[in-house]
């Protein structure tokens, strides 16, 4: 007998927690980063899709507060906390950071370098990543696992 997967599509400014085997988070990837966030001890975890590096000038936590980084990152983190995740047992897989656009502006190796900063200040363990290139990412997560299957298209 096969178990029906519940797929999930995370779009940016969306973070999605759940400690539920069948589900799947899905997103696809370019300039943007998302972030897969687990406890296996716990069997939680999360995904976070933002936009762009830092956090909004205006401070605000609207509905577009999500797409920054600061705030997408502290979110998925406190969510999975909230879910019976325990800080110091979380690891993550980040993804995105593409080069998609030909553009001046970098913005996908700006996230990243935020993100790294990030884990770095918060001392988060990132057990694997897949950042830059110029393909677009397609990303699935098993949140109470860690799995995470990524293909370039």
């Amino acid at each position: 007998m096969t178990e029906t997967l519940k797929i999930t599509t995370v779009i940016q400014g969306e973070i999605a927690i759940s400690d539920d085997p069948s589900v799947v988070f899905g997103t696809l990837l370019g300039s943007c980063i998302s972030v897969c966030m687990y406890d296996l001890q716990a069997g939680v975890g999360g995904m976070n899709h933002f936009l762009l590096p830092g956090e909004d000038c205006l401070g605000s936590m609207d509905s577009a507060a999500y797409l920054y980084g600061i705030n997408a990152m502290k979110a998925l983190e406190a969510g999975i906390i909230k879910a019976g995740g325990g800080r110091e047992r979380l690891q993550c897989k980040a993804f995105g950071g593409a080069a998609v656009l030909s553009i001046a502006s970098d913005v996908g190796q700006e996230n990243v370098g935020f993100l790294l900063d990030y884990f770095r200040k918060e001392d988060i363990r990132c057990v694997s990543y897949s950042f830059g290139g110029s393909q677009v990412r397609r990303i699935r997560f098993w949140p109470t696992t860690g799995k995470v299957l990524q293909n370039l298209c």
